[in-house]
Order: structure tokens, then sequence, then C-alpha cells
């Protein structure tokens, strides 16, 4: 692959073997980053399994793309964020789709790239946008949300504790321009004790308020269970409570779904010392009954 080798696909057998791939059978990778999760369903489908896949970043999209060549028109691409997931699948023939699969973590490009500021070790322009078209950055709502504003989304999308102390000192520090120069405000505001960096819940919380992804997450859940075939299998990776919660409670009211993990399925002692970013991953999948 092009990518760099830092790069790991989370839980990769885990999800294929819950896909179960097969040859003429149609999946869709919502998150398609680099394309590892979306390689396995293709190798595992040959010859003749399709795959659509999707990705609102367009640099990502671009890797993946290139790392998915091999597959000729097997493999079928489109820039976009997984919200309009029933619409793409219908456009493009994957309707309805044998399996779906979301991994609703940053990839380890996006971290890396300076450019983008979803790192606190950076010292690229807070942005954290997905797609660079959108409107907002985490500049945007950092330096223009009041006390209380901020406080309240750092708290409730970082289940942040000190989220009031954080917010009065990114206010008292404003202009931020750097995700460096927020990570030391915060660093300065709360101190540093054990391991986990003190801004990265903040970091979340900016990240997922910039991109929506709670109410992405929402949206696109009821448009899996019209996607997909019957006996089609849905596969969802999530990293933090906020996302599990959601998909957790939707998969076990949704009438037309059987979960297939009565548990989460969680990365191995081994996968952890190879790929530290899977050590909060939580796979949870479910196949369609009606």
């Amino acid at each position: 692959m092009t990518e760099s080798s830092s790069h790991v696909s989370v839980l990769f057998q885990q999800v294929i073997e819950a896909i179960a791939p097969r040859a003429g059978g149609r999946y869709i990778d919502g998150t398609l980053g680099a394309g590892g999760h979306a390689a396995g369903i293709l190798d595992a489908s040959a010859p003749s399994g399709r795959l659509l896949g999707l990705d609102a970043d367009s640099s990502t999209l671009s890797i993946g793309s290139q790392n998915l060549a091999r597959y000729g028109e097997r493999a079928m691409l489109v820039h976009s964020n997984f919200a309009r997931l029933q619409e793409i699948a219908a456009a493009n023939g994957f309707l309805p789709a044998d399996g779906i699969v979301l991994d609703l973590g940053l990839s380890s490009m996006q971290l890396a790239d300076a450019k983008r500021g979803f790192s606190f070790l950076s010292d690229g322009a807070l942005d954290m946008r997905f797609n660079a078209d959108d409107e907002t950055s985490a500049a945007d709502l950092a330096n223009t949300l009041d006390e209380k504003e901020l406080a309240d989304l750092i708290f409730e999308y970082g289940e942040e504790h000190a989220s009031r102390r954080i917010a009065r000192a990114i206010v008292h520090a404003r202009p931020i321009k750097t995700a460096a120069q927020l990570a030391s405000v915060i660093e300065r505001a709360v101190g540093r004790h054990g391991k986990i960096h003190p801004a990265t819940r903040t970091f979340q919380a900016l990240r997922i308020a910039v991109n929506r992804e709670m109410d992405v997450i929402d949206s696109v859940l009821p448009q899996i269970v019209e996607t997909l075939a019957p006996q089609g299998r849905v596969a969802i990776i999530s990293f933090h409570s906020l996302e599990d919660r959601r998909i957790k409670k939707f998969f076990r009211s949704a009438e037309q779904l059987r979960v297939l993990t009565k548990h989460p399925i969680r990365p191995t002692r081994a996968e952890i010392i190879t790929n530290s970013r899977s050590r909060s991953a939580k796979l949870r999948v479910a196949e369609k009954i009606l």
C-alpha cells in the first residue's frame, strides 16, 4: 500500500469475520480511510464481490483510491460523509447491500498531518474538519463561543469534568490559532496527571462538534437498516462511550436487527501492543432479519 506503514486497520480480522463477505456480494465501507477493511472485504469476496467506499476526507479518499486500484471496477469510491449512505448506495447500485462497515475513529494519517490540527502535538492550525469544505473549524468554536457554551460543549462531547476551568482558560487565552497552543493552555489550566494528555477530552469534544459526529451517527443508523439486504450484516467500530451508547441502544431497539454481539468485541492484547490506537475500540455487529 502507498500509505505509511504506521496505519493499521483496527480489529481487521474481527470485522472481516463479522461481515462474512462472499463472492457476488455488495458491500459498503462508509469510512474508507486508507482502505484496509475494504481490501479485506474485496479479497474475501473475490472474484465478483463489489465494494462502495465513502469518505468525507478528500485527501484520505485519494490514498484509499490508490490502495484499492488493483481491484479495478470492483471498488467504487465516492467523496461523501456517510450521512448520505442510503442515497449514495441507491445511486450506485448497492441497494440492498450484503454488508456495511463503519470505523468511527480518526486515522493515523489524519493525526499525523500537522496541517489538520487533530493532534495536540501539532503546531498546525486548529482545524479538525474531516471535510475541508465545511465552514466551521475548531478554531472558530474555540475563539467565538462564550465561556458557558464552550464549557457545555466540552462537558457534553468530551465528558470532561474540568470543562468550566478549561473553558475559562481558553477564553482568557484568545485568540488561539494552533493545536499545540490550545493543548498548552489546557495543560496549564488543569495540570498533567498520568499518561493521558489533559487536552485529550477537549480535543475530542471540539472534533465531534466541528464534524457534527453525533448527528451523523443518529442519521445513518436508520439508513443502515433500510440499506441492508435480509441476512446482511453491519459492523461498527466506535472509540468512545458517546458513540458506543448510541449504537448499542439503536441495535437493541431496531426490530429488523438481530444483535450478534451481546458484548462489544475488543482488541486483543497483542493488537493493542502493536497498534496503541486500538486500545479503546469497540466493535458491535448486527444482522438484518426482516
